[in-house]
């Protein structure tokens, strides 16, 4: 069992930044690829980042490339999403997700790959 917990979300104006945070708790978090999703209202939860156990590989969606960064300090068993150049349509509640499995590629989108689920932090961009 993985218990995770996001944080740092928040009202930005467009063009500002965030970090989120994603607290881990339970089994070894260490072993883990990570994965960023975000669901805005009415749409489906997609896929925006992951990172795999080592902070080796990474994994994107286009729509984030050169504005998103995702890290991890294991010592800390903490995710973090760095967003800068928030634009409107990065707008959604964003959770982090951890699969069951242990030493999995960061290259899994699909949200059925992933098993453990935060409660979601709201960011909110204003034009």
């Amino acid at each position: 069992q993985v218990l995770l917990v996001e944080s740092g979300g928040g009202l930005v104006q467009v063009g500002g930044s965030l970090t989120l945070s994603c607290a881990a708790s339970g089994r070894t978090f260490s072993s883990s690829t990570v994965g960023w999703f975000r669901q805005a209202p009415g749409k489906e939860r997609k896929f925006v980042a992951a990172m795999d156990w080592s902070s080796t590989l990474t994994h994107y969606v286009d729509s984030v490339k050169g504005r998103f960064t995702i890290s991890r300090d294991n010592a800390k068993n903490t995710v973090y999403l760095q967003m800068n150049s928030l634009k409107p349509e990065d707008t959604a509640v964003y959770y982090c997700a951890v699969p069951r499995r242990p030493y999995t590629d960061p290259g899994m989108t699909d949200s059925g790959d992933y098993d453990y689920w935060g409660q979601g932090t709201q960011v909110t961009v204003s034009s």
